[in-house]
């Protein structure tokens, strides 16, 4: 029985549109050659800070966050950046009386200011700079538990990442949920490892239903 339900955050919860596109206005580059790039950074596994080192080979994120923040060009995420199943999902999930929480690869302020200006009553927010491990680092859904308060068999984590997402999230002993969407959803819809995912969804919308199927 499936108790409660863990949701990454970047183009799970929001799409990271924006976020790539201050990054190729910082930088001088069309927004369509920074997505071309990423494209091929994802067909090749590679981390995705690797998009940012193709375009400048001496990148370093915190050297160029100081930089930006200093020129006043620093992107946050905020409601608008929210896919419009997200919220409805959350609410859904949180009035069937599942354990509802947020735990991606952020920094810690992003998901906690975004996820507080909601007004949701989340149980657990968090982030891997606030837990110090990233995913898919198998001590990440460690402490996913732990912070649940629960066994691993007890959790679904839905994520747009085969190799992030889905196959540390089964490793743990959790239920694997891919969502088919961004960039890693669509071409890491193709990979063969996938399909060990336990649910596939297109859509938030989906989950809810999904997840009482499971139950049932």
């Amino acid at each position: 029985m499936i108790r409660a339900v863990f949701f990454d955050v970047g183009e799970t919860l929001v799409s990271e549109d924006g976020v790539w596109r201050a990054w190729a206005d910082w930088y001088g580059v069309p927004a369509l050659t920074l997505f071309g790039v990423l494209g091929a950074v994802v067909e090749r596994r590679e981390h995705h800070l690797d998009v940012l080192r193709e375009i400048d080979p001496h990148f370093d994120l915190y050297t160029a966050d100081q930089a930006r923040a200093k020129a006043g060009k620093t992107y946050v995420l905020s409601e608008r950046d929210l896919y419009p199943d997200a919220v409805p999902c959350l609410r859904e999930l949180k009035a069937e009386g599942y354990v509802v929480g947020v735990a991606g690869n952020q920094p810690a302020d992003v998901t906690e200011r975004l996820m507080d200006s909601l007004g949701l009553d989340l149980d657990v927010v968090a982030s891997s700079e606030g837990w110090r491990v990233e995913k898919p680092d198998p001590a990440f859904f460690t402490r996913l538990a732990q912070e649940a308060g629960m066994g691993p068999g007890d959790i679904a984590y839905v994520g747009d990442r085969v190799d992030n997402d889905v196959l540390p999230a089964k490793a743990a002993g959790m239920l694997a949920i891919f969502l088919r969407r961004g960039p890693w959803g669509y071409v890491h819809s193709r990979w063969p490892e996938a399909d060990q995912a336990d649910l596939r969804i297109d859509s938030l919308a989906e989950l809810p239903s999904a997840l009482r199927a499971v139950a049932s």
